[in-house]
């Protein structure tokens, strides 16, 4: 075993060659950094007397070795030649090196360059390695001028059958070149695999004119839209999840040559499968870091979702685009104008599609609900009746989303009354629904303040509540008092309106018989009493807290020692 020191790369060396020629030493490595560097070495270096970075050598395993010559690789290489002639004209100082940073491949390419001209200008070319010898010959010059049928003209011949090669062995050299794919773009070599690509996606699929136009796949895609995109047929997006292997980047490639943004010819197409991708990414990659590169890739979706709009995505679809993209930044003009476009299907929506994971440790977004909401009171309001009948059909699905969110025990107060204030009371024939809403939040806060818990309250329409839920509010020992006696006044001066929320069938009988009616009068007079008796009992039971609260205080001072009462304390039912 030999052991030398290198001091020649940040971090390892994984390559080395040497030569002997004309009774001088040279070397040449490739590094973790991916750069290449030619020494003349004397015995002084090979000893080891310079440099800090120790490389063990091993005769038969360990780090691999190849006998490559300096003066070999120079003779398939001009820019490799000229590098080496520059060098010698300006220093004349022993162990001096030679850098060539960002070379194609790293060692890898280093060492395939290397047996080529070791082999005297033989390799054996595949898919696989094709776009690196490629772009390794293109950086170093490898070209007939400096040596007849030279690296670059083996890989164009092999290149020129790239339309006869299979679906797999295309996409393998798609992403063998992602490490240096700008050389790679710069060279020519991306835009000949995409278009290979892009032809056999069109023959394959029955999509005749994928790349000139894809607006005629819209129609019929539309309808599989309304469930979500987790049902794809089989011919016609066969290549959605083969597709998925390849890098942000060269999805963004494929993106812009099929046309499909900023033009006439908006592909649905497309943008489904880059939803597909995204929530594919959104699987493999547990690191957040690792998603910022997909971050302009998602912009391109969400744009391409504003674009067709209502047409072609439902509500539920819509939500479904949100949670997709929930993990990457958008821009704001993206995020703003996917929640413009679902606040204006908003009465589409479903309790399931509101609960979206919340991000300030809260257990659902409530923030984004009430965004929501306010867009969809500023939506188009044309047809006056109608959009009343669609804001009482939100306002029912607010109530069963507050319901579902009261629990929640991180639930800020201030939250929660805005979502239950975010529509008006025409919105709302009951408020029965915000009343069950109010009475779980309390139960789950049970330290609010009796200031608190009256604020909370006070966003009922105690008019609008019916007669059970007004006779359970005024025995909920968690509501104020003095709240429990508004609503009962309330229902008291207005029991026509209560009569409207008993129920619709008691109504249709007052319309249809007398007799009825008799009997209703009758409950009517019932329900004053029973309003008046505990309004009467209300006001005993607050004079009885004030005299035990003066008897405790005295007792407190010692000053007077409390009798026995006799009176027991009024009952609330």
């Amino acid at each position: 075993m030999l052991t030398i020191e290198i001091d020649a790369h940040i971090g390892g060396v994984n390559d080395i060659s040497f030569a002997h020629p004309n009774k001088q030493l040279c070397v040449v490595t490739c590094g973790d950094d991916k750069t290449i560097e030619v020494r003349e070495a004397d015995e002084d270096w090979a000893e080891g007397r310079e440099g800090t970075n120790k490389l063990a050598i091993m005769e038969a395993e360990g780090i691999r070795t190849s006998l490559t010559m300096a003066k070999i690789i120079a003779k398939y290489s001009e820019k490799l030649r000229k590098i080496i002639k520059q060098e010698k004209r300006r220093s004349q100082i022993k162990n001096s090196g030679i850098e060539i940073n960002d070379f194609p491949g790293g060692s890898d390419g280093f060492e395939m360059v290397s047996k080529f001209c070791y082999n005297n200008g033989t390799i054996q070319i595949t898919v696989s390695n094709v776009s690196v010898l490629h772009c390794c010959a293109v950086f170093l010059g490898m070209t007939e001028k400096i040596s007849p049928h030279n690296l670059l003209r083996q890989t164009e011949i092999f290149l020129q059958e790239m339309f006869y090669w299979s679906w797999n062995d295309t996409l393998i050299c798609l992403k063998s070149l992602e490490s240096f794919f700008s050389l790679a773009d710069s060279c020519g070599l991306v835009e000949k695999l995409m278009f290979s690509l892009l032809a056999k996606i069109a023959q394959n699929s029955g999509i005749n004119s994928l790349i000139s136009s894809s607006s005629s796949s819209s129609s019929s895609s539309s309808a599989e839209t309304l469930s979500g995109f987790k049902y794809l047929p089989a011919k016609k997006f066969w290549w959605f999840e083969d597709l998925t292997i390849l890098s942000p980047k060269t999805i963004e490639y494929f993106a812009k040559n099929l046309c499909s943004y900023g033009g006439e010819n908006n592909s649905l197409v497309l943008t489904r499968f880059l939803l597909h991708y995204l929530q594919t990414s959104v699987r493999r990659k547990g690191n957040l870091n690792s998603r910022s590169q997909y971050n302009g890739l998602a912009d391109t979706t969400v744009d391409g979702v504003i674009s067709m709009g209502k047409s072609s995505f439902s509500c539920r679809t819509l939500f479904w685009v949100m949670r997709v993209v929930a993990g990457f930044v958008l821009s704001r003009s993206c995020r703003a104008g996917l929640e413009r476009l679902i606040g204006g299907m908003l009465d589409q929506a479903s309790l399931d599609d509101l609960l979206v994971s919340g991000k300030d440790g809260g257990v659902y977004d409530v923030s984004l609900v009430m965004r929501l909401i306010r867009l969809f009171l500023h939506s188009d309001k044309k047809d006056g009746n109608y959009f009343v009948q669609k804001m009482k059909k939100v306002g029912r699905l607010m109530d069963k989303y507050l319901g579902e969110i009261a629990p929640d025990q991180s639930l800020k107060m201030s939250k929660f009354l805005g979502v239950a204030e975010s529509l008006p009371d025409c919105a709302r024939d009951c408020f029965d629904g915000v009343y069950r809403a109010i009475d779980i939040y309390l139960e789950s806060h049970p330290t609010l303040s009796l200031e608190e818990r009256s604020r909370l309250c006070r966003c009922l329409d105690y008019e609008k509540l019916t007669l059970e839920s007004c006779k359970d509010l005024a025995k909920n020992p968690r509501v104020p008092p003095r709240i429990a006696v508004q609503a009962l006044a309330s229902q008291h001066s207005s029991m026509p309106s209560i009569s409207k929320c008993t129920t619709r069938n008691q109504i249709a009988l007052h319309n249809k018989s007398i007799d009825s009616q008799e009997s209703f009068r009758g409950e009517s007079v019932d329900i004053k009493l029973n309003i008046q008796r505990m309004q009467w009992r209300v006001v005993e039971l607050e004079k009885v807290c004030r005299e035990m609260k003066e008897q405790m205080s005295k007792m407190r001072d010692g000053r007077v020692i409390i009798a026995p009462q006799n009176r027991a304390l009024p009952r609330m039912c």
